[in-house]
């Protein structure tokens, strides 16, 4: 393995969307998990809905390298990948001053969230259209607006957990967004309730979504037909 590639803070953060290919190898997913988890990898499984793609992992982990040697594994599998999404995680520059457990629970969640088992993930960036150019807003307005926005997401606590990583320079859009919730109506009633504040209804681009359930290994290949 080369020299680890990782953040100065925050974690590396892989969306892998496969499907399962003719000669897939359940035993040799199997070992690529256990293999990333050994070596302090965080693995979420999902079983994902609709035609997009068959199954999801969710990684985070410090060495961009181990993210990627998962990624071969799986192929070399079986499994055939169809869409991916590459981020880190992030402490956004209008929460400097959280205190230090949310900074932590931000650059370094723990996931999945006990109970939260309703999934979905998708990619956002902010506009530049002329009259519509979140990037020419002064500081304080585009702070304002995004405390608003802040406080509708706080109104789901307890019920959705949203981990925001960061995209610009690495991937299409300037962030990925994970959401697990209770239930999956959840998911659609906070992504919708937001869709109000400014923040949102002015400036926002939301790329595609998928969506899913989260389970236990076993559970997830079961459900996406990949036998024993």
């Amino acid at each position: 393995m080369p020299e680890p590639l990782v953040p100065s803070t925050g974690l590396g953060v892989l969306h892998l969307f496969l499907t399962v290919g003719p000669l897939a190898d359940r035993a040799a997913v199997e070992a690529a998990v256990k293999s990333a988890v050994d070596e302090e990898i965080q693995v979420v499984p999902v079983a994902t809905l609709g035609h997009k793609a068959d199954l999801a992992f969710m990684l985070l982990g410090s060495d961009l390298w181990r993210l990627k040697a998962f990624q071969t594994a799986v192929v070399k599998a079986g499994l055939e990948l169809v869409d991916s999404y590459v981020s880190l995680t992030e402490l956004s520059e209008y929460s400097q001053g959280v205190p230090e457990p949310m900074r932590q629970a931000r650059l370094y969640p723990q996931l999945p969230p006990e109970g939260k088992t309703a999934w979905c993930f998708y990619p956002m960036s902010k506009r530049r259209n002329p009259g519509q150019n979140w990037f020419e807003l002064p500081y304080d307005e585009r702070k304002d607006l995004m405390y608003e926005h802040g406080a509708s997401g706080r109104k789901f606590a307890g019920r959705v957990l949203q981990v925001i990583s960061g995209s610009t320079g690495i991937d299409d859009y300037e962030w990925g967004v994970t959401l697990f919730a209770q239930k999956p109506d959840d998911l659609k009633e906070v992504v919708y309730t937001m869709r109000f504040d400014k923040a949102s209804t002015l400036y926002a681009e939301f790329g595609p979504f998928v969506s899913g359930a989260v389970g236990s290994l076993g559970d997830v290949l079961d459900a996406a037909g990949l036998e024993a």
